[in-house]
């Protein structure tokens, strides 16, 4: 009896499957709510406000015109009033749901399944990383309260205001605040400004393709920006539109005729030319400004319809000489004010924003010569002078020539023209390298120049911009020139807040008319006959110096004409050789394409002081080896200049 009393109340507490069902379930459910309430007092002690929903807070926007009023670029923050929803086509905020969240209509805030879809891929492929599985609604939350900032914290906080704009708003409401706040790049806050900005009409006018572009760049609006990248952010477009047409948002027949019309960029807007000339003048606009508190408009010198000419110069250049290991290029152009007219960092910005015409230093060549025979020639030499191309011996550097012969006895025009290094480097160590290098400051070169012997022959490291500033002093009659960029920042109310031109002028004569004739002379030789005649545009007054250093690692060309001056440089940036690229190569082909294109627009004028002699001058032909071209210079291997002959053939004439 005992025992069958014992089984029965063994039995009773048995559940059936049902109770068993509902007792787990509360069971579950009261941990489930203590692990809600231990999660929201873990994370959302310190949410932000909510109730500033509405406010937008931005970085003002810098609007940088070149100088004719034409836009050039727009930096900072661009919003446009917000767009109702219901007045967009129906297919733009489908591109962004089909892209971002096909399952926005049917989650409260979050999507489970692709939130761990997002961290299985993470942890498997990224170590880790906090990346993936984000609704429409979560990059709200990030966007309207949070940081971007990749924390578990955040992602709980993200999670927490997710679903209370779900309970807040309905799916319509998020998806207009998403729309009307989301980042589009390049400064673009909002589908309506986005719109303006890429294809300059509002966004209820967007046709399909340009809905899909718009939705492309949530994956990165850098990255993807239509303008800076529109090859890939094309790409990204069509993987919108078949992701559309999946959902059924689109047929067939749309997305097919989408691609039988490419779309276009807003080229007034979305151009972004001249962006290494931008990012140059950004950080001087708040050294003079402060940082900005209100929208800014900055004047520039720039002229866009010969920066573009120089953009397409500098890539058609690299890329045309890249079989011979050329990298990258820079060019800067400036009148003989000063004013930057052209300013290009590098081959293609979108691929590197390193910016070579003033960030990066690099040997001069025998660019450098001029300020070598500018010393000379103020310590009493003229161009007929005669000089004697032989070996010379410092110590226990012997630099050489190009062909591995002298020319015996020339003039010191003729050694200019042809770039030959001993005359050079006797002539330096004549006047003394201590003068040229004053020499070479006083026309405007700011880095720290050595002055070793082969300082000559341009072992000194400087930048296009000190190199077009300091030959300037040749095309201007002789006055030093301060490169520049900005004329005025004003507030957009018009407020003027700096104006260069209230500055103080300043007009340093450095180059006294006798031995600015001469050079102006001799340097013209350079491209007529010389190492640099691959720069010559027939009909204009023109004027330069080529210059290559050793085992090819810089090529330059820097020339002129009346008031104008632009220089080139050509190389890699590991300042490893090229293939025996020189500056009479790749740099004065860059130098002549662009120039032929600029000097109509310029209306460019002789070479002031080069075409009156201070007195009664000899021809400036040499006398013993004629006017045609000689065999150039070359350095010694250890970082010095190298010149390769011009391409003529070589001259009838023999060394004596």
């Amino acid at each position: 009896m005992m025992a069958k009393a014992d089984s029965d109340r063994g039995g009773s507490r048995r559940r059936s499957p049902l109770g068993a069902l509902l007792y787990w379930s509360m069971v579950l459910g009261i941990w489930s709510l203590i692990f809600v309430g231990g999660f929201l007092a873990v994370f959302a002690t310190d949410l932000p406000d909510t109730s500033k929903l509405y406010d937008v807070h931005r970085q003002p926007s810098i609007t940088y015109l070149d100088r004719s009023g034409a836009v050039v670029a727009l930096r900072g923050s661009q919003y446009a009033p917000p767009v109702d929803i219901d007045a967009l086509p129906a297919y733009v905020p489908a591109a962004f749901v089909a892209i971002e969240d096909r399952q926005f209509y049917h989650h409260l805030g979050f999507n489970p399944w692709g939130m761990l879809k997002g961290v299985f891929y993470n942890v498997t492929r990224h170590g880790g990383s906090l990346h993936g599985g984000s609704t429409i609604t979560q990059q709200l939350a990030r966007n309207l309260f949070l940081t971007p900032a990749q924390t578990y914290r955040r992602k709980a906080q993200e999670l927490i205001l997710s679903v209370w704009l779900e309970m807040h708003f309905s799916k319509k409401q998020i998806l207009a605040l998403y729309l009307n706040r989301v980042s589009f790049g390049g400064g673009a806050y909002g589908i309506e400004a986005a719109s303006q900005r890429y294809f300059n009409k509002p966004a209820s006018g967007l046709t399909l393709g340009e809905a899909a572009l718009l939705a492309a760049t949530m994956k990165g609006p850098t990255r993807y920006n239509p303008a800076a990248n529109s090859e890939r952010a094309a790409r990204r477009a069509t993987v919108v539109l078949n992701e559309m047409l999946r959902m059924r948002a689109i047929s067939v027949a749309d997305r097919d005729a989408t691609f039988a019309n490419p779309v276009h960029v807003s080229a007034r807007l979305a151009d972004q030319r001249a962006q290494y000339f931008v990012d140059w003048l950004d950080a001087q606009v708040r050294s003079q400004v402060g940082e900005p508190t209100q929208d800014l408009v900055v004047e520039t010198t720039l002229d866009l319809p010969i920066q573009a000419q120089a953009e397409q110069a500098v890539r058609l250049g690299v890329t045309s000489h890249a079989d011979l290991g050329v990298q990258q290029g820079a060019l800067v152009a400036m009148d003989g004010e000063g004013r930057i007219r052209a300013y290009v960092g590098g081959s293609v910005y979108a691929d590197s924003q390193f910016d070579r015409a003033t960030g990066a230093h690099r040997q001069a060549g025998s660019a450098f010569k001029p300020f070598v025979y500018l010393t000379a020639i103020e310590a009493g030499h003229k161009p007929t002078d005669p000089v004697v191309d032989e070996a010379i011996n410092i110590g226990k550097w012997s630099p050489h020539n190009y062909t591995g012969r002298y020319l015996g006895k020339i003039t010191l025009q003729t050694a200019l023209v042809q770039s030959i290094n001993t005359v050079a480097v006797r002539l330096a160590q004549e006047v003394g390298t201590g003068r040229v290098a004053d020499t070479a400051r006083r026309l405007g070169i700011t880095s720290p120049i050595q002055t070793d012997p082969s300082m000559a022959l341009g072992a000194v490291e400087v930048s296009p911009m000190e190199m077009a500033q300091a030959y300037d002093a040749f095309a201007n009659g002789g006055e030093r020139v301060h490169g520049y960029g900005i004329e005025r920042i004003r507030l957009a109310t018009g407020q003027v807040l700096y104006d260069h031109s209230a500055e103080k002028p300043t007009h340093d004569s450095v180059i006294a008319p006798p031995s600015l004739y001469y050079m102006i002379q001799m340097m013209r030789g350079v491209v007529t006959s010389g190492t640099g005649t691959k720069a010559r545009v027939p009909g204009y007054d023109l004027a330069g110096k080529t210059g290559t250093t050793s085992d090819y690692k810089d090529a330059w060309f820097i020339g002129y004409t009346g008031g104008f001056t632009t220089a080139v440089w050509v190389g890699r940036d590991d300042n490893t050789s090229m293939k025996k690229v020189t500056g009479g190569g790749a740099p004065a082909e860059i130098w002549r394409a662009f120039m032929a294109a600029a000097l109509p627009h310029l209306q460019a004028q002789a070479i002031p002081g080069g075409n009156t002699p201070p007195e009664p001058t000899p021809d400036l032909i040499d006398p013993l080896l004629g006017p045609g071209p000689l065999p150039d210079g070359a350095a010694a291997p250890d970082g010095t200049d190298l010149e390769a002959p011009p391409p003529e053939p070589e001259p009838s004439a023999t060394p004596l």
